[in-house]
């Protein structure tokens, strides 16, 4: 990417029977200033853009870099189906395909060819149930980078950043360890800084426990684990607010002081920023060595095939990587 050329937008489509193809059509028909490469089977995004009555220009990316792209036009790096979709109806023949398309996506980040990549819902059942051991996109872009990895939650009033993720609630205390803690800290700032350009991020770290654990009366994982660590990273230069209580870290007094938020577990934090800005919000994955953002909602199958599913989170999704990519240190 250079002052007179697009960044070159890597696009995954995600779930073959899911609404996002029919996001990407709905994309790729914008003016957004980006060159949109859509990874996907070609005759999949084309029965997408019909089905949201679009007609789009649909060319072969030869990884030149293009300085103007017209509303309707987009560059696909074609990954063909296992078998025609089914709106509606995953099919695990597919399942195949969809991982293709990440790993398509990811070795194309890291050997250069695109800035960014904006991913598509998945349906992580159907990929499993084709065979195939899958977690989700997050997991598997750490794995396919070998990279430890940080999820946040970004909308444009706030940003939230998790501890632990997809954990039963009860065996989250045993997993918040100083050693995960600090690890986690260090990628959210540094991502703060290099991909956000905050020069001396403010990190808003919550207790664990209500109130913080008010003195080790509500819990004693604050006073034995996240302050210890805490008054460490300050030594070093850090600039950390907390442990905070959960219940007023939100409130918008609060706000000004810090950059992002680190929550303990998912429920702490994620229904404060979904609650406030749905279809605003972006999944982020800290810590890879290229870009990664994704809509924040699932593969809606009520909704495919019908074109009337709503793009704005994926919008959202392509205008942070569009954004993240033009602060990325050349």
């Amino acid at each position: 990417m250079t002052a007179t050329t697009l960044p070159r937008l890597a696009v995954t489509a995600g779930e073959p029977a899911g609404v996002g193809p029919e996001l990407v059509a709905r994309l790729a028909a914008s003016d957004l200033a980006a060159d949109l490469i859509a990874v996907t089977d070609r005759d999949l995004l084309s029965r997408a853009a019909a089905a949201c009555g679009l007609r789009l220009n649909v060319i072969d990316d030869d990884g030149s870099r293009i300085a103007t792209r017209a509303a309707g036009s987009v560059r696909i790096r074609h990954v063909p189906l296992g078998t025609t979709e089914r709106a509606g109806e995953p099919d695990p023949r597919n399942a195949r395909h969809v991982i293709d398309v990440l790993a398509a996506a990811a070795d194309g980040c890291m050997a250069g060819e695109f800035d960014a990549v904006v991913t598509g819902p998945i349906q992580k059942s159907s990929i499993n149930e084709g065979g195939i051991a899958f977690s989700g996109h997050t997991e598997f872009f750490a794995e396919r980078a070998k990279a430890d990895v940080v999820m946040m939650l970004a909308s444009p009033e706030l940003r939230v950043t998790l501890a632990t993720t997809h954990l039963p609630l009860a065996t989250v205390p045993a997993a918040i360890t100083a050693s995960l803690l600090e690890r986690t800290l260090r990628i959210v700032a540094q991502a703060l800084s290099t991909q956000f350009a905050i020069q001396q991020p403010r990190i808003a770290v919550l207790g664990l426990n209500p109130h913080a654990g008010e003195g080790g009366h509500m819990g004693r994982e604050e006073l034995d684990t996240i302050i210890p660590l805490l008054e460490r990273l300050r030594g070093e230069g850090m600039d950390l607010l907390g442990p905070l209580p959960a219940d007023t870290a939100f409130v918008p007094a609060m706000r000004d002081r810090y950059d992002a938020v680190l929550a303990m577990y998912h429920d702490q934090a994620l229904p404060v920023i979904k609650s406030e800005a749905f279809d605003r919000t972006v999944n982020v994955t800290l810590g890879l060595p290229f870009i990664r953002t994704s809509v924040d909602h699932g593969t809606a199958l009520d909704l495919a095939g019908t074109g009337k599913a709503d793009p704005a989170s994926l919008f959202a999704a392509a205008r942070l990587a569009l954004d993240l990519a033009r602060h990325r240190p050349s």
